[in-house]
């Protein structure tokens, strides 16, 4: 080959080379750089008890978590960035839910939803207030956000024990009832709603003639149930959850008690009076407005956001949705708006969650403060009366 002819297929090479790098880049540019480049996603930490003993709460929250997921992402995000919900399985164990957060903190999620219960919940917060990481709980306990100058970093959407306790308080004096007694879970949820009860009776005139406590994995209560029924109170307070709260109220019929049965609002879900029955049945306690929306007037606050959310959760799963689920789609809803105006910043979307004002959820109207973390009121609860296995108003 001459040198002339050498030369021409070595610039003739050079050249398809630059062109190919140049098509390339241009190809990498347009990907990261482009108006149609996707935003970075926006991650959120999730911790729930879907599977174990507290798995009726656990479920429905996970269900609501994805389906706003879906639903947020189809509605184009937060301000342009897809949400990556990131669901971890506390398997209703407080150490589960320790290790959950701790693993999702090193992910860099910019805040965290849950536990389902107090326990997980206790388990968690030390863990949030630490890394400075924004924790929205979805239990009950009034120890989760108080005091309020050690727990900066979480808030919460389950109605706190003192506010369902109140509720309680001022039903037994509507109707004259000023001996009681009192059982409960023996887990952090049902020490919390003792404490919060034993407080808010002697207030108002209410003795408590007889306490007991039984174990979340308990199915026989006889024992206690007999040491209730000699001391012959007037009303009968029980605080725990489903599957417990169910074995004891069917041992309550099955002992032939007469006198009042209320709950706390831990049994706000269709399992509890699935596993009791017909047991169930007559048994009060207050609730937030989610079972009754049917009920309520059309100019009822919360009205509209409950039909909503009634509707698409029967869409999505062809079940009812239940206050626990609820409790999922404020926190979620309170952690997406905050991060709309604070952006990927977790300090500021701390601040945000805590100038909450007027914001209509399922569980209630949230006006949230330095002082208050819950943002509740009493009249976000109802009391409630299971007729043939059905939740009615009695107010």
């Amino acid at each position: 080959m001459s040198f002339k002819k050498m030369l021409t297929a070595i610039t003739c090479i050079l050249v398809l080379s630059f062109a190919l790098t140049g098509c390339g880049g241009s190809a990498e540019k347009t990907e990261k750089t482009g108006s149609d480049a996707a935003k970075e996603p926006y991650k959120i930490g999730v911790v729930l008890d879907i599977s174990g003993k507290s798995s009726s709460l656990g479920i429905p929250e996970r269900d609501t978590v994805t389906m706003l997921e879906a639903e947020i992402n189809k509605n184009g995000g937060i301000n342009g960035h897809p949400v990556e919900m990131v669901i971890a399985d506390t398997k209703s164990n407080e150490t589960e839910a320790a290790l959950a957060i701790k693993k999702l903190i090193q992910q860099d999620v910019l805040a965290v939803i849950g536990a389902s219960t107090s326990g997980s919940t206790m388990a968690m917060v030390d863990f949030a207030q630490k890394a400075e990481m924004p924790l929205v709980s979805c239990a009950a306990s009034i120890k989760i956000v108080e005091p309020v100058n050690e727990r900066k970093w979480v808030f919460k959407t389950a109605q706190s024990d003192s506010l369902v306790t109140s509720k309680i308080i001022d039903y037994l004096k509507e109707k004259g009832l000023t001996k009681v007694a009192f059982i409960s879970v023996n887990n952090a949820y049902g020490d919390s709603g003792r404490v919060e009860f034993e407080k808010a009776a002697s207030q108002n005139g209410i003795t408590i003639v007889a306490q007991e406590k039984f174990e979340q994995d308990d199915t026989i209560m006889t024992a206690q149930l007999t040491n209730i029924k000699n001391k012959n109170p007037q009303a009968v307070i029980a605080w725990a959850i489903p599957p417990a709260a169910s074995s004891f109220t069917v041992n309550y019929r099955q002992m032939g008690l007469t006198q009042p049965l209320i709950h706390s609002h831990g049994i706000g879900n269709q399992k509890f009076i699935e596993l009791a029955g017909d047991a169930a049945n007559g048994v009060l306690f207050p609730i937030g407005k989610l079972p009754v929306v049917d009920s309520l007037p059309d100019t009822d606050a919360q009205k509209e956001v409950l039909t909503k959310y009634t509707s698409d959760f029967k869409a999505a799963y062809n079940n009812s949705p239940d206050p626990f689920g609820g409790y999922a789609w404020d926190a979620v809803e309170l952690v997406v708006k905050a991060i709309e105006k604070a952006g990927p910043d977790k300090a500021k979307i701390r601040e945000e969650l805590e100038k909450t004002q007027n914001f209509v959820g399922v569980t209630g109207v949230f006006n949230m403060t330095a002082q208050d973390h819950n943002g509740l009121a009493k009249s976000d609860l109802v009391m409630v009366e299971i007729k043939d296995k059905k939740w009615q108003i009695i107010e």
